[in-house]
């Protein structure tokens, strides 16, 4: 490659370029963790608190369908719910740099447009695979165990990660809609349904009938059950068609998701301040 190359104005400069932007914001977010390392310890608290509230607190009264220890039913879930969550996180973020001013000095500078939601999802992806480890930890700590092999269990993180890839488009796009911090704030109050509205505590077949199949047609459910099979841990598969097929649907879904609001985020991007 020749440096002619990697100007700006050939295509392979653009891309070089780009890389380089991504990877400069990537190191900015990194940076802010390893200085506050307690914003870690914070997205944690709550999916470790509802690990230890709903495994020993509640988990003598729950019932899995089928039979099997609930904690290892529950875990898959509190995986999957922490992924979930952390759309709130990336809202957040996007919103609080817009508040202060960083997207406009991002939009002033001589940057790729890409640059700003392509480091934002790969420093989140980052923080979301740290998340996991740490959770993974507790989880054994308490006796969660895995069966499903090691292929199987790296697949399952795997679809964690692809779940947590497609919505943190949903928070950059969130982020970059919400005027401020206290509304981004206000997420919690659609996305804490969704997640309980779905199979990570409680199995759809326990559900009544109409508001199983909602819990059963939630994307957060193809994941769980998927991650469930996977995992070789106790499951509650129904007959429906969404849920015989979950670890396809656990593709499908995140799939989804990311080609509706990748490219929603970065026209909005683009669009800030005009």
């Amino acid at each position: 490659m020749t440096t002619a190359d990697l100007t700006p104005g050939t295509s392979r400069g653009r891309a070089a370029w780009a890389l380089a932007d991504t990877a400069t914001l990537v190191r900015r977010t990194l940076l802010n963790y390893r200085r506050k390392p307690v914003a870690i310890v914070w997205q944690l608290g709550f999916p470790i608190v509802s690990v230890l509230l709903y495994g020993f607190v509640f988990g003598s009264a729950m019932r899995v369908p089928g039979g099997g220890d609930y904690k290892d039913f529950l875990m898959p879930g509190m995986f999957t719910m922490t992924m979930t969550f952390g759309l709130m996180n990336t809202a957040t973020a996007v919103v609080s740099d817009s508040g202060k001013g960083v997207m406009d000095r991002f939009r002033s500078m001589p940057m790729a447009p890409s640059a700003v939601p392509a480091g934002r999802g790969v420093s989140d992806l980052i923080v979301a695979a740290a998340e996991l480890t740490i959770l993974a930890g507790t989880a054994l700590a308490i006796g969660w165990t895995s069966d499903g092999g090691f292929g199987g269990t790296l697949l399952a993180f795997g679809l964690l990660l692809l779940l947590r890839f497609s919505l943190i488009w949903v928070g950059v796009w969130a982020g970059l809609v919400v005027p401020d911090t206290e509304s981004a704030g206000a997420l919690y109050a659609v996305i804490f349904p969704v997640t309980m509205i779905s199979s990570v505590y409680v199995a759809p077949s326990l559900m009544p009938d109409w508001l199983g199949t909602v819990a059963a047609w939630n994307p957060i459910s193809s994941t769980v059950a998927a991650t469930r099979e996977l995992f070789g841990n106790p499951g509650a598969t129904g007959g429906s068609w969404v849920e015989q097929h979950a670890l396809l649907m656990a593709v499908v879904w995140p799939l989804a998701i990311t080609a509706v609001f990748l490219p929603l985020a970065v026209r909005r991007f683009r669009r800030l301040s005009r």
